[in-house]
């Protein structure tokens, strides 16, 4: 396998109306359970996106504690038999957080407070994975000539060349 398909398999490349679609959903899933924020992080700990309210915390440092949690639960899941668990959840005393796995890539996190209950929460977050999962699909079903070009790899490295003298 060449690099270029290489990346293409191993990262997704969002564009402006799939993250306008994204949104939507999340958007849609917070006004329907009453959660206070919903982030979609890869596998990698990375942020894909959020939405809701974020101020008492760093959302870059929760997508990376997300995806470790999740590794660490696959783990488990892995010495007891299954193949994954797929959802997981946290209780606080005053905000607790759902963690869900979104397709073979990415994880959802949902921050909630005493003013939500769980029930709603897996209610609509079932609805709103789903949507998600299917936003994601068609992303990673793109043609190839509209993510990234074929020879990107070469023209990257030709480009670094040129600018460095190499």
């Amino acid at each position: 396998m060449d690099k270029d398909q290489q990346l293409r398999d191993e990262r997704l490349v969002f564009y402006r109306q799939d993250m306008e679609k994204i949104e939507a959903v999340f958007q849609e899933f917070l006004e329907l359970s009453g959660s206070l924020c919903a982030m979609l992080v890869d596998k990698d700990g990375h942020l894909i996106t959020q939405a809701g309210h974020t101020m008492s915390y760093d959302p870059d440092t929760i997508s990376a504690l997300v995806a470790g949690s999740f590794a660490a639960t696959c783990e488990m899941a892995r010495l007891l038999g299954e193949e994954e668990f797929s959802l997981l959840f946290h209780q606080g005393k005053k905000e607790s957080i759902q963690l869900a796995l979104v397709g073979d890539r990415s994880l959802i996190a949902i921050v909630f407070d005493v003013s939500t209950t769980l029930g709603l929460v897996r209610l609509y977050s079932a609805e709103m994975v789903a949507k998600l999962v299917d936003i994601l699909e068609k992303a990673k079903k793109r043609p190839q000539a509209e993510t990234l070009a074929v020879n990107f790899g070469a023209v990257v490295d030709d480009n670094l060349d040129g600018v460095f003298g190499g």
